[in-house]
């Protein structure tokens, strides 16, 4: 809870932090810090508000997982930020994936599907398109590769079982791991998702490169076809 500010003249974000901590100051107030100066006719915190509503329709809710889908030209659209503004908020969207990815790394172990989604879960559950990712592992499955195997469109994915194992023979592994995204942010696999799940798991047996789990991300959520027995 936001300790209330002192009477007369407003304190700006920045002696609000060295006063009361981040955890007082909203999402805006933050940003403002990083933003450091604003422009003509607006402040640093004005701009912040202008940044937090570029992609919501309306440019009425104010939301942190807009800058997870900002480019540097849609950043350099607000009057205000110019480029060195844009890359400093580009630079710390790509800072928030890594502590999120480094943290996950610390509880990665491959058979475990939790901690497998928690470790691509912010890489994964922002995208606007499906992405499906091969995992190569050895016999003690650890991961030797990881392989980009296509990029979809929002709602549809391309994965070819031909291309899915031609990358494990190649990169030698022993056993492999499917992920990908669906945009929608509900993990609820298709239809089309258990039917090749299953193709790529009767191939893999047969070529005994077995599929050790394929995992679709939601938004903060996830399903693994080796969980609800499809595997």
């Amino acid at each position: 809870m936001k300790k209330p500010e002192p009477s007369g003249r407003a304190e700006m974000p920045y002696e609000r932090f060295l006063k009361y901590g981040g955890g007082s100051l909203s999402n805006a107030e933050l940003l403002a810090i990083m933003l450091r100066t604003g422009s003509s006719g607006d402040s640093a915190l004005d701009l912040a508000h202008h940044i937090l509503c570029l992609k919501n329709e309306g440019g009425k809710e104010e939301s942190l997982l807009a800058l997870y889908h900002l480019s540097l030209r849609d950043l350099m659209s607000v009057r205000g930020i110019g480029e060195v503004k844009a890359v400093r908020l580009l630079c710390l969207t790509e800072l928030s994936r890594r502590l999120s990815l480094e943290k996950a790394e610390e509880k990665l172990v491959f058979t475990d599907p939790k901690s497998v989604a928690d470790y691509y879960m912010e890489s994964l559950r922002h995208e606007e398109r499906e992405i499906v990712l091969l995992l190569l592992l050895d016999n003690q499955l650890r991961l030797l590769r990881e392989e980009k195997l296509s990029v979809g469109t929002v709602n549809c994915s391309l994965l070819s079982p031909r291309e899915v194992f031609l990358r494990a023979l190649e990169g030698g592994a022993v056993n492999i791991l499917l992920l990908h995204n669906h945009p929608s942010g509900i993990a609820a696999p298709s239809d089309a998702d258990i039917s090749i799940t299953k193709r790529i798991r009767d191939l893999g047996a047969e070529l005994e490169i077995p599929l050790v789990d394929h995992i679709i991300i939601g938004d903060l959520c996830y399903t693994s076809m080796k969980e609800a027995g499809v595997l």
